[in-house]
């Protein structure tokens, strides 16, 4: 029997207000103690999964941080399924996910379902009672953990058992008043604690017979196999009905079971339970003459109390709660006159993430007023060549100069110049044309590698990936010189040379250390549709077609969904590490790509290896700061923590073309990815038009100039922004660069 607890990480607290709110739910506050209640739940139970068994977590999209901030604390992040809820739909829907989640991993799971912030001092009796209930889930029972009570409440739900031990259940009673609590205690009634303990596959039966249409959301927004171990149910989640197990499942149900428990339990709702567990004081506070208070201040206040006895007082920077004890239950009224009348006093003041259309004005703005003027003048020399970088004090950085760079920088300026951008990218691009056909294409009419600074050429090899840039480059520049068909002509040279040196299966071979290799034919591929979208003549389409279809069958891993980057002679995946390498970044690049094809193609199967591509890349972006990572391995694990700028590019665009290739249902997912990636990117920015390249774990940058081969990425993304369908931009309010 393997056991998967799950937390549940719903509820608001609202009797804990000021300092329960819902960006900061009590679960996640030290309510009774130096942890939080959802780090003693997890504490609890993460025994139960054994010593490398997983625990699975639910909860809302907004609780992120906390979750992975507070599990990290306790040495249990790696052990985590964190399942994110879209929408809170109740502990039903909540249920329902990761039981399904559980049972498509082990359909002979058991779940023990605790809650959040309840607090159970005796972790190894209530884990002996999970062990004994379990014995009992295993026949296909759904068991519940009834607390024999300590005295009459009304803060409790109740449960009549129909033996003693565990035995099977008579009535479910809801919170009582006062006389039928004492009823409830003469009778032997326990407390429900809302513990329950099932098989998955049992619990989903259940759900199946009594809450079909709660299954039936929960399973449409699992998440897939390969979504990594923190993952945001998709939007049919939002349309599964909003009840709770109980009324779901539980008073249906025959299966319903209790045993009945004697730790000490409490689930912490209100400010009397806190005081009676005795840890519940907080911060800095003097007493006179005072008695049975229960103090909680923030750092840096002092709370002096005279002359009074059983009163909360509860401090925070924007509220102070003062309550009688035995009043506790009645906190929830008074946050209603909280909404009613100061609504700002009931959640903590934070900053709203910049959305999509917010940030995409301010990229153009960036690129109109800062970064296109600096880069084409100090970024170009009057010869018409482009510098490789430009340093912190605004001056190109002497150094060999990339075929690649040259080629990258003259399709930017064209590209700028098609989106309206009223600087000099007419010469900038000519220029640069001229200076890429006088000192970089060799007699046979390919294309040099590199150039010394003072432009002698330093090494002659034709790189498939520079031949890939420079016909990108001239199909951009047509629009800027007098006779684009020159142009043409020059690319389709290099184009029936490469041909000449394609492979039986339609791959080529790299120069360099590297020559089997995906990421040559990604950028060929990225050429090809651009000349055949331009008009371009049929060989552009045919080319494509080979190269769309190499990404599919032996680039991309039939089985993980994923591209790798280097092969074997044989086009295996290479030996080593070599062959174990992804890149996330070029997940979505190629991503972005294929979606391209399909949609000139008419072709599903492309859009869906895209599909399928996004996802595996997404397993690169860090769940703390949401960045894109550079490396990982075939299994999704990170090779290391440093993220370059490109990979937020190329996850914004993958992203936003996705979108529109999307149903609605996706389609929010999509963009909302393409938000976190375009705030990715701003995190590399900087206000005069340059940007930092390599991000360190610790969060800062390597201190060095920034490369120009970025600018090509940072404009593609840029582009594939100007033609979103953006719902935060109304219709006259587009993206120009004029």
């Amino acid at each position: 029997m393997t056991i998967y607890p799950v937390i549940m990480c719903g509820g608001a607290g609202t009797r804990l207000w000021p300092s329960s709110r819902p960006a900061r739910p009590k679960q996640f506050i030290p309510l009774a103690g130096n942890r939080s209640l959802f780090q003693e739940t997890a504490e609890r139970v993460a025994p139960l999964a054994g010593k490398d068994g997983k625990l699975v977590v639910v909860a809302g999209v907004a609780h992120r941080e906390w979750l992975l901030d507070q599990l990290a604390e306790i040495g249990l992040k790696d052990r985590a399924q964190i399942l994110l809820e879209p929408e809170a739909r109740d502990s039903a829907a909540a249920m329902a996910a990761a039981a399904l989640w559980t049972k498509a991993r082990d359909p002979e799971a058991v779940n023990v379902f605790v809650a959040s912030d309840h607090h159970i001092p005796d972790h190894e009796a209530f884990r002996q009672a999970v062990i004994e209930a379990a014995r009992g889930a295993q026949e296909g029972r759904i068991v519940t953990l009834g607390v024999r009570p300590s005295e009459p409440s009304t803060a409790y739900g109740y449960i009549s058992p129909a033996g003693p031990g565990l035995s099977a259940v008579k009535a479910f009673r809801e919170k009582p008043d006062a006389d039928s609590a004492a009823e409830y205690i003469a009778a032997g009634y326990l407390w429900n604690s809302g513990n329950f303990i099932v098989s998955a596959a049992a619990f989903v039966e259940e759900l199946k017979a009594r809450a079909p249409a709660v299954e039936d959301a929960a399973r449409r927004a699992l998440p897939a196999a390969s979504s990594g171990h923190i993952a945001v149910l998709a939007e049919a989640f939002r349309e599964a009905p909003k009840i709770s197990i109980d009324y779901a499942v539980m008073e249906k149900t025959n299966r319903a079971s209790v045993l009945a428990v004697d730790f000490d339990w409490s689930d912490l709702g209100a400010w009397d339970s806190i005081a009676a567990t005795g840890e519940g004081e907080f911060g800095q506070h003097i007493y006179e003459d005072a008695d049975g208070c229960l103090v909680r201040a923030p750092e840096g206040v002092l709370v002096g109390v005279l002359g009074v006895s059983d009163l909360a007082i509860i401090a925070e920077r924007d509220a102070i709660l003062v309550c009688d004890l035995k009043r506790a239950q009645d906190v929830k009224r008074l946050v209603e006159r909280v909404k009613a009348g100061f609504p700002q006093h009931l959640d903590f003041e934070r900053p709203k993430p910049e959305g999509l259309g917010a940030g995409a004005r301010r990229f153009s703005d960036w690129l109109r007023c800062s970064a296109l003027p600096l880069w084409s003048t100090i970024g170009q020399a009057e010869d018409g060549g482009f510098a490789e970088a430009i340093g912190k004090e605004c001056r190109a950085v002497p150094s060999p100069r990339r075929a690649r760079v040259q080629a990258r920088q003259i399709w930017t300026y064209a590209e700028a110049g098609r989106l309206g951008w009223q600087g000099p990218w007419r010469r900038a691009v000519a220029d640069g044309v001229k200076r890429l056909r006088e000192a970089y294409l060799r007699p046979d009419g390919l294309c040099r590698t590199l150039l010394a600074a003072d432009g002698s050429a330093l090494d002659d090899t034709a790189m498939v990936y520079d031949q890939a840039f420079v016909m990108f480059a001239l199909q951009a520049a047509r629009s800027a010189v007098d006779a684009p068909q020159e142009l043409e002509a020059l690319a389709v040279a290099i184009r029936d040379q490469l041909i000449e040196r394609q492979l039986p299966n339609g791959a080529f071979v790299e120069g360099g250390d590297h020559p089997y290799q995906s990421n040559a034919h990604m950028h060929l591929l990225e050429a090809c549709l651009a000349w055949e979208e331009g008009g371009g003549d049929p060989t552009w389409g045919r080319l494509a077609d080979q190269l769309a279809s190499l990404a599919q069958t032996t680039f991309i891993d039939a089985e993980g969904g994923f591209l790798r980057e280097f092969f074997e002679e044989n086009w295996k995946p290479a030996a080593g590490e070599d062959g174990r390498l992804v890149e996330p970044g070029h997940q979505f690049e190629w991503a972005w790509l294929l979606v391209r094809y399909s949609r000139l193609r008419s072709d599903p199967n492309a859009l869906e290896a895209a599909r399928r591509l996004y996802a595996f890349g997404q397993l690169g972006v860090t769940e703390r700061s949401r960045v894109a990572l550079d490396a990982m391995n075939d299994d999704g694990r990170a090779r290391g923590e440093r993220a370059r700028l490109w990979p937020q590019t190329e996850w914004l665009k993958a992203a936003l073309i996705l979108a529109e290739a999307s149903t609605d249902s996706q389609r929010r997912r999509y963009l909302d990815g393409a938000a976190e990636a375009q705030r990715a990117l701003w995190q590399y920015l900087t206000p005069q038009g340059t940007w930092r390249d390599k991000r360190l774990p610790s969060g800062g940058f390597i201190d060095e100039a920034s490369p120009a081969s970025s600018f090509y990425h940072i404009m593609a993304a840029f582009s594939q922004l100007a033609v979103a369908d953006i719902e935060e931009l109304g219709a006259s309010d587009d993206l120009p660069l004029s």
